[in-house]
Parts: structure tokens; sequence; C-alpha cells
């Protein structure tokens, strides 16, 4: 399977609205007025092309820190694909695609991505694109109504 990552553009954004999701309050569901920012050492997300040239999904990563420096930052990430475009190794290898990216142009070790603990596909998919699993985070995840437990992964830049 091949994708393509880029930029989002404006006439993207009709696409990447509407929320359709095996999870009911998961997805992007508020209007989006302008592409997120696309430069990894900040906050942002790519535009998931899939092999027939289509918008897929996108893929977003956030920054966090597990230490007191600098050197301790790594990006959560994530993704979301429409619906056609789900079961067919487009998540893997787009997340295996920007773990690649994030490990070529900016300084971090590590890559995270957390997912919902009955989210299996998810789980699959991060594991295909090289993420380990690291164990489960109690109560982390808020859905429906009550806090779920999510099941936290990993790549680090030498495992690749």
């Amino acid at each position: 399977m091949s994708v393509f990552l880029r930029a989002q553009l404006p006439e993207d954004l009709p696409l990447l609205t509407g929320g359709d999701s095996p999870f009911a309050d998961f997805g992007p569901t508020a209007p989006l007025f302008e592409p997120r920012p696309s430069a990894l050492d900040g906050n942002g997300a790519l535009a998931v092309i899939a092999d027939d040239g289509q918008l897929a999904g996108d893929v977003g990563w956030n920054w966090h820190k597990w230490g007191p420096t600098s050197a301790s930052r790594c990006p959560m990430i994530g993704i979301w694909l429409r619906p056609q475009y789900r079961g067919r190794g487009i998540g893997s290898t787009a997340q295996a695609e920007l773990a690649r990216l994030l490990f070529a142009h900016t300084q971090t070790n590590r890559v995270d991505a957390h997912t919902e603990i009955d989210n299996v596909a998810e789980q699959r998919a991060l594991e295909a694109a090289g993420f380990s699993r690291e164990g489960v985070i109690r109560g982390a995840l808020w859905r429906d109504g009550v806090h779920r437990d999510g099941c936290l992964y990993s790549i680090l830049r030498g495992d690749r």
C-alpha cells in the first residue's frame, strides 16, 4: 500500500469533517475553517492521499513532554480516515510515514500513539506500522459520558 502525505489544502476541509467513525463521538465533527499547520516542529496535521490519488483522511500530532527538558519532548500522533479508506492498510502506512518524517526532520527520539482499548483495528494498524504496545492507560479517554481505558504505543528512533 502506498500513500502520500502533504499539507492540507482549503479544498480538503469539507472531506475532513463529519466524523464518521466506529466510535460515536470520535473524529472531526466541527467544521475546519483553515488547514492545520504542517510544520513538524509544532502541533499540526497532514493530508493522507491514497494510491487512487484521493484524500483518504489526515494524520496529526501534538507535542508533549515526558520530562523537564526539551529533549524529553515527543509527538503524540493520531489518524482519521474516511470510511471508504479504512481496512486497507492506509492507516498503518500513513502512521509509519509520519513517524519516519518526524525522525528525519526533528530531534525527537520517540513518537507516541494512543487509542481506545476497544479499538482493535487501530491497535493492529499501529503494530503493523512498527509501534510497540507499552501498556494500558486507565481512564484517560472520555467518550459517551464515561472515562475509558486506552492503550499507549510508541516507536523509538532506534526501532526503525
